[in-house]
């Protein structure tokens, strides 16, 4: 499923010229172990108040969304010719109100966890036991609504929650080591009452496994991921965040698909 979801990426990103591709292809993986193995939701229920719950909070990767929102038929595949196109649907930084299966608008960062926060009290209010999933990014790691949602989600052990750290060492400067150097997350996690683990971020089985886990405390997954990850071009490079996917690019990289 992830070739496919990275084939939908290249085209997409291709047709509509614009950037954004490298952040992406650091979470398929992610997503799919998410959406095909995990988290209760699929186009019969996607607005039913019991599903699960899954948000993108490092927006700029909607791209690896749509992609997976498609191939589970929640949002129509033709949907995706008209990602930032004149006259398209789909923005590149989520908009709730653009289609369906989108659970939070997240153009500015830092705010998926308070969101999750509040899905969960408010199911707690109205007895609905479904999980909720935040996806954010390390360089999105450094603002300050993350550390305050940390502390409150681990005081109140909301265990609904789950956040999985898109870990591909690269935000939108610098490698990330190079404006924070974060390499202590398991402890900082850790200290904020979170349930820790720290897997490959491109191995579906490892994440599935990671996300089954059940714990009466909130969980944090640390995902080791590459910026890029599946294209030589691009992979683990600065440049992935920018770069745009040209005829020449796109015919290497569905080259490098069907060898994989």
């Amino acid at each position: 499923m992830h070739k496919k979801i990275r084939e939908l990426i290249l085209k997409c990103a291709n047709s509509s010229k614009a950037s954004h591709v490298g952040s992406a292809l650091s979470i398929v993986e992610i997503l799919e172990a998410l959406y095909f193995n995990v988290a209760n939701i699929s186009k019969d229920n996607f607005n039913k108040p019991n599903r699960d719950r899954i948000i993108l909070s490092k927006g700029h990767g909607s791209l690896a969304l749509y992609a997976t929102l498609a191939l589970k038929n929640i949002i129509p595949m033709e949907a995706l010719d008209k990602y930032l196109v004149d006259g398209g649907v789909l923005p590149c930084h989520i908009d709730m109100q653009s289609a369906n299966g989108l659970e939070a608008s997240t153009g500015s960062l830092g705010h998926g966890l308070g969101i999750a926060e509040g899905f969960v009290l408010s199911n707690r209010l109205k007895n609905i036991n479904s999980r909720i999933f935040v996806i954010i990014g390390d360089g999105e790691f450094q603002e300050g609504s993350i550390m305050e949602a940390l502390n409150s989600i681990g005081s109140l052990k909301l265990n609904e929650i789950t956040v999985i750290l898109d870990n591909n060492k690269f935000q939108a400067s610098a490698a990330t080591k190079d404006v924070a150097d974060v390499n202590n997350y398991e402890k900082i996690f850790s200290a904020f009452g979170f349930d820790v683990e720290s897997v490959d971020g491109h191995n579906v089985d490892l994440l599935t496994k990671a996300l089954n886990k059940k714990s009466q405390k909130p969980t944090a997954i640390i995902a080791n991921t590459l910026k890029g990850k599946g294209f030589s071009f691009m992979e683990d490079t600065l440049e992935s965040h920018y770069i745009k996917i040209d005829d020449e690019k796109m015919k290497i990289g569905l080259t490098e698909l069907e060898n994989v």
